[in-house]
């Protein structure tokens, strides 16, 4: 079984792009902390590498922003090439199956949800209610 559920922010804008065939391809990065501390006493975080495709490749590049946070179900993919240099590559990245957007439209880059003003809401008469 090959299944990836994480939490983390964006570290970059995602970046869009089409294939030969004409499949849409978004490709951000998401900064995920750590469960346990290390020895300063700080969370480690790993940086990893988002591959989304097709209509919800075209919503995680409309929708989401830099700082933005996001969950995402998906699976590992690993591939290989041949650098310039001759030598081999890899490359690891979570290609999503869901992505859900958890930051909302309203909050800034870091998430963090804007103060709004409270309303004082007004009793309501119950002389007329059937219950």
């Amino acid at each position: 079984m090959n299944k990836v559920i994480l939490v983390g922010n964006l570290v970059r804008d995602p970046e869009l792009t089409t294939t030969t065939s004409g499949a849409n391809v978004c490709r951000f990065s998401v900064a995920v902390s750590r469960k346990y501390a290390n020895a300063e006493g700080k969370r480690d975080v790993d940086f990893l590498n988002i591959v989304v495709w097709n209509n919800l490749a075209d919503n995680c590049h409309k929708y989401l922003k830099k700082g933005n946070k996001v969950g995402i179900v998906g699976n590992i993919q690993t591939r290989s090439y041949d650098a310039q240099d001759g030598s081999k590559r890899y490359v690891f990245e979570i290609v999503a199956e869901e992505v859900e957007f958890l930051s909302t439209k309203n909050s800034d880059s870091q998430g963090n949800e804007p103060q709004e003003e409270v309303t004082k809401l007004k009793p309501i008469e119950d002389d007329g209610l059937p219950f």
